[in-house]
């Protein structure tokens, strides 16, 4: 790979180091880069990486002639990843040098003129000088060892390398077995790091689970056990099956050619592959766009594959090392056909399980049915992978399996046996549609997880439902379970609800007609049919209705209550929504979006029960609210003369949009206030969550708003949604839900008290929006901002003002700011974010209480537009 008889082999009294190292630079320069051309044009990527070892071991062979005297006795060794023979583009280059202690001393001066050298000519090299003692001293440490077992001789005698490989193989230091459960150790801690998920958006393809790094721990782990410096030779032994060994043999071309690319697009050893580098790594490897994919969405797909067949596969592995290691224990008969070996879930038949899907089925009912199963059988996990290519989907199989499939969705612990069956590949061959989004992942920071894993994640939820012990974080859902007529139909519109992701289409229409023939094929009845389908049609209406509508509207109300039509398909879609939205991502469920969907829930349930009348005129739902609110400030201890008192200085229309308990808290903080001065009250939503509610009450003036806004985006909360209403006598009656967006945020409500008070005391016009930096994973989801108007009628009448902008911290602070240098008043606002996309909701006026007319309207765009994507007036659209 490195030009000969060049002047790298001049000998060394003749040019000078610096000048010889230019020279190594740019050998190695022009070596690299017919490698990444070859790279660039489909090279396998093992020749690739063996080819650049061998150019390092070269020039650093050179390197030692001209540093080292001759007849030193020190040794040079290539240890660690260099060691296997392999080498990324900006991988360390880990080196032993071996000798005795005297020899090490003699030769310091030029050791240290080799590893000055060799950066000088751009190897990144670390280094370690020991003695065989010294080795044996430090390997007392097993990553040590690790390193030392792949040594591999660059400069060396054979009788140092006959010692160094002696010292290494003492059965004394870290016998096989100490070493395998050491290195498993390390294995399950290091996935625990990364949530024990190759499923995140910016997967480490080294270290993280299924990556790199698992494989090498297998290898050192054969290595150690049994002397064997491939995978492959494990076949011969008995402990791999030949398919297996061609499988990790592909997924490790897979994986490595990202590694490879990484390395080249990110320009240093980066090995997350973090957004600021998957488009330009997608385009280098030649994935394309098309109307159903992205091709970042693709590559990264073929990505979380790789990961999960290399996990699939290691965990048989490493079930069949720990049977070496402590032996095969006598079968337990368990269920017919089935037995337990050392707690693991083992078929009886060696044939099994013939092509039947039928017989995989029982497999997983008698997981189900025995909780003292630790896993699948290594032997049994491997002929099911064998089998899965010839096993029937749901539309070619027998009847009485697809009976089968059903009942197991009606055994114990449902969902645990769905995830069983996804993990180990029967979902997707069962359901086809499955396989296709196994995987898959969306561009974007909404969705955490691939398709496959957030339905995995769905159905998780919705089994926390049916425990008998309340979920915390889900008030009334362990309420609403029990009423199901059958619980498995919820299971599967879980199952089904993003099943037509990526085909292009809208993926909820397209997954109903899924839905629709499984459950036809499956033979279910007409009524459980159509209930699975409705739910996968509509599981996001509920969503959008909470979060992006005015549920406190009786006609928002009306509608919703008309589409959903009976009481079981509102308890059916209550709980798949819920699991939807906590299944998306860790941090988008929270008690705002709990009592939101549960408020949504019971006021549908309300308009059901009366028979979806028209709604009440909005004067006999504000006697009947505050009647109710009556009987909540009363038991706080006041009479109704007070409570009357404080009534009248309350908007009527805080009765119909506000919750009874949010008024009964305001209107009991309100008593000691007099007229004139300003209240700020701020409590917890919810005793386990960190989500705030914060009421304001103040004589109105101008910029009020933005104040409030810019005060808690400088104290790091981000609202959820915000209540601003108008009370008698130019007051206002604001309400937030808030929750702390950044570290500094610290929850305490005195404290955010005082802040909002302190603020809100002297001019608001001094008050200025605080500049922080876009988190580095903003900056890839850049798009223009939309803007929209529409006229409001009614008796709120003003301007809807609606938002879609990228989000990044202060977007509301510098949105309210905005509107306050329009001269403009805030009468309503609601703010929702997913992921990366902010949407924006605010009832606006003039300062006479005016809807926007065109010149207003343009105005503020304008201003909005500058203020938010400054980049539009030179032409960049993002």
């Amino acid at each position: 790979m490195l030009p000969a008889g060049s002047l790298l082999d001049t000998p060394a009294s003749s040019v000078p180091d610096a000048e010889w190292a230019a020279a190594a630079r740019q050998a190695l320069q022009q070596a690299d880069a017919r490698l990444h051309r070859r790279f660039d044009q489909g090279d396998r990527i093992e020749r690739l990486l063996a080819l650049r070892a061998r150019a390092a071991d070269h020039l650093i062979r050179l390197a030692w002639q001209r540093c080292m005297p001759a007849g030193q006795a020190l040794s040079l060794f290539a240890v660690g990843g260099y060691g296997r023979g392999e080498l990324f583009p900006h991988s360390d280059i880990d080196v032993l040098v071996l000798g005795e202690t005297s020899a090490q001393h003699a030769a310091e001066a030029g050791l240290s003129r080799l590893f000055a050298l060799l950066w000088d000519c751009g190897l990144p090299v670390s280094h370690a000088v020991r003695s065989l003692q010294q080795c044996r001293d430090a390997a007392a440490d097993q990553t040590v060892l690790t390193a030392l077992i792949e040594a591999r001789p660059l400069v060396a005698a054979e009788g140092a390398r006959r010692a160094l490989r002696q010292t290494i193989d003492d059965g004394a230091l870290w016998p096989p077995r100490a070493f395998f459960l050491a290195k498993l150790d390390e294995l399950r801690t290091r996935h625990a790091r990364f949530g024990d998920t190759a499923d995140n958006l910016e997967p480490d393809l080294k270290d993280g689970p299924g990556g790199l790094r698992d494989l090498n721990t297998l290898g050192w782990m054969a290595l150690r056990a049994f002397g064997v410096s491939e995978l492959e030779a494990l076949v011969g032994l008995g402990h791999l099956g030949a398919d297996e060994a061609v499988a990790l043999q592909r997924e490790r071309g897979v994986l490595a050619g990202l590694r490879y690319g990484l390395h080249l697009v990110a320009g240093r050893p980066e090995e997350r592959l973090r957004f600021d580098y998957q488009k330009t790594l997608a385009a280098r490897l030649g994935f394309e766009d098309d109307v159903e994919s992205l091709g970042v969405e693709k590559m990264m797909q073929g990505f979380y594959r790789a990961a999960s067949v290399v996990r699939r596969i290691s965990d048989r592995l490493l079930q069949r090392f720990e049977e070496q290691f402590d032996g095969e224990a006598v079968p337990e008969p368990l269920t017919v056909g089935f037995s337990l070996r050392r707690g693991y879930l083992a078929a009886n038949d060696a044939d099994w399980p013939r092509g039947d899907i039928g017989e995989v089925f029982a497999l997983f009912s008698s997981w189900a049915n025995n909780s003292q199963v630790r896993g699948l059988h290594s032997l049994t996990a491997r002929a099911l992978a064998e089998a899965l290519p010839q096993l029937p989907d749901y539309q070619h199989a027998w009847p009485h399996t697809r009976q089968q499939f059903l009942s197991l969705l009606r055994q114990p612990r449902p969902v645990d046996t769905l995830s069983r069956m996804a993990r180990l590949g029967v979902l997707g061959q069962w359901i086809p549609a499955f396989a296709q989004v196994s995987g898959r992942m969306q561009f974007d920071l909404f969705h955490v997880y691939t398709v496959d894993q957030h339905t995995m994640m769905v159905l998780r939820n919705m089994g926390e439902f049916s425990s008998s012990k309340a979920a915390e974080r889900f008030s009334i859902a362990h309420e609403v379970w029990p009423r199901l007529r059958k619980p498995e139909l919820l299971l599967l519109a879980g199952l089904f609800h993003d099943i037509a992701k990526g085909r292009g289409g809208d993926h909820s229409e397209l997954g109903a007609v899924d839905a629709r023939e499984f459950c036809q094929t499956l033979e279910m009845s007409l009524a459980d049919t159509d209930l699975v389908a409705w739910l996968v049609e509509q599981h996001l209406r509920m969503s959008v209705t909470a979060q992006k509508q005015d549920i406190s509207d009786p006609a928002v109300i009306h509608r919703f209550a008309t589409l959903v039509a009976s009481r079981e398909r509102l308890d059916y879609l209550y709980l798949l929504t819920c699991a939807d939205i906590a299944g998306t991502s860790p941090k988008l469920w929270n008690a705002w979006k709990d009592r939101l969907l549960a408020d949504l829930y019971f006021a549908t349930r309300r308009a059901l029960r009366e028979g979806l009348e028209p709604p009440l005129p909005a004067a006999e739902r504000v006697i009947e609210a505050r009647e109710y609110v009556r009987q909540l400030v009363r038991e706080q201890g006041y009479d109704d003369a007070t409570i009357n008192r404080q009534f009248a200085v309350m908007p009527d229309e805080g009765f119909i949009r506000l919750r009874p308990e949010q008024l009964a808290w305001q209107a009991g903080a309100l008593v000691p206030v007099r007229q004139g001065h300003t209240l700020v009250k701020v409590r917890p939503i919810s005793p386990d969550d960190p989500a705030l509610e914060v009421f304001v009450h103040s004589p109105d003036r101008d910029g009020l708003f933005a104040a409030i806004v810019m005060t808690l985006d400088r104290k790091g909360y981000g609202i959820h949604r915000a209540r601003v209403l108008d009370g008698p006598s130019d007051t206002i009656f604001d309400t937030f839900e808030v929750n702390p967006a950044d570290s500094f945020a610290d929850g305490d409500p005195l404290r955010l008290e005082a802040a909002l008070r302190e603020a809100l005391s002297g001019d608001l016009s001094r008050l200025r929006p605080s500049r922080r930096a876009i988190p580095r994973q903003l900056r890839h989801f850049r798009f223009a901002p939309r803007i929209e108007f529409r006229d409001e009628a009614g008796d709120a009448a003003g301007t809807r003002f609606s938002l879609v902008a990228p989000d990044r911290p202060g977007l509301l602070a510098d949105v309210a700011h905005v509107l306050r240098n329009q001269r403009l008043r805030v009468h309503d606002a609601r703010i929702a974010t997913f992921g990366e996309r902010a949407e924006d909701t605010f009832v606006i006026t003039d300062e006479h209480d005016l809807p926007l007319d065109e010149t207003a309207r343009q105005q503020l765009q304008d201003a909005m537009l500058s203020c938010l994507d400054p980049d539009r007036n030179t032409g960049d659209t993002h």
